[in-house]
């Protein structure tokens, strides 16, 4: 598998269940370790920022904790002052819209409120790379179509590099810059679709017929995928 994501880069990941699209997460997370060839995230060596922050489908918040705790646990690992990590935490729980709830546990939370505290920690953390393996994947429509309208408020501000997997084509083409369509096992990049659509991608000004184009193309590669991918089963 080959694949490089330039700088400031929201990518979006397609590929048949399967493929190996989270597996591939976890590699660039470090989360796994690679049995041959080479991962390179370039990275400044002057600063203490991580590498990569994860977001995950199942949120991934500590139960343990309370909102503020679990949006400042990225910045307390690295040993950020209480004070400060404090302080960035409600910057952040401000901007997912959660302000109300910083002494909130998460069975307190719906699915969408704790899928915002995932989010909130990660941009928090203040990774290069920001990776999320279908952070929406188990919502509502309507929440999600919420969340992704803040997860690009966010990566817009703060102009970090985003790797996103998601099984949603039209999802992948309102967020991403590009998008790549993994083939089936053994994971590889089989293309990459480049998503010429003006931001912001709102109802009013979206080229619905440029998506739809956008949409068959991707479909037309994707699909392959999954039908080989039902054969090999």
């Amino acid at each position: 598998m080959s694949l490089e994501v330039t700088d400031g880069e929201f990518f979006c990941l397609l590929g048949p269940s399967g493929c190996g699209k989270s597996t591939f997460l976890r590699l660039l997370s470090g989360l796994a370790e690679p049995d041959a060839g080479e991962i390179e995230i370039h990275t400044d060596a002057d600063s203490d920022r991580p590498a990569t922050s994860m977001v995950f489908q199942n949120d991934g918040v500590l139960p343990w904790k309370t909102v503020i705790d679990n949006v400042a646990f990225g910045l307390k690992m690295r040993g950020v002052g209480k004070r400060e990590r404090y302080e960035i935490a409600r910057e952040y729980i401000e901007k997912v819209n959660l302000t109300g709830f910083e002494d909130a546990y998460p069975h307190q939370l719906s699915g969408g409120m704790k899928q915002r505290v995932g989010i909130a920690r990660a941009f928090a953390n203040d990774p290069q790379v920001l990776l999320l393996d279908e952070p929406f994947g188990e919502l509502d429509a309507q929440t999600r179509r919420y969340l992704q309208g803040e997860l690009l408020s966010l990566w817009h501000d703060s102009e970090r590099t985003v790797v996103y997997v998601t099984h949603d084509i039209e999802e992948a083409i309102k967020l991403g810059d590009r998008i790549g369509v993994m083939g089936t096992r053994p994971g590889r990049i089989k293309t990459t679709v480049d998503v010429d659509l003006a931001r912001p991608r709102t109802r009013e000004n979206l080229d619905m017929a440029r998506l739809e184009e956008l949409k068959t193309r991707v479909w037309d590669v994707l699909s392959e995928e999954v039908q080989r991918s039902i054969e090999r089963r």
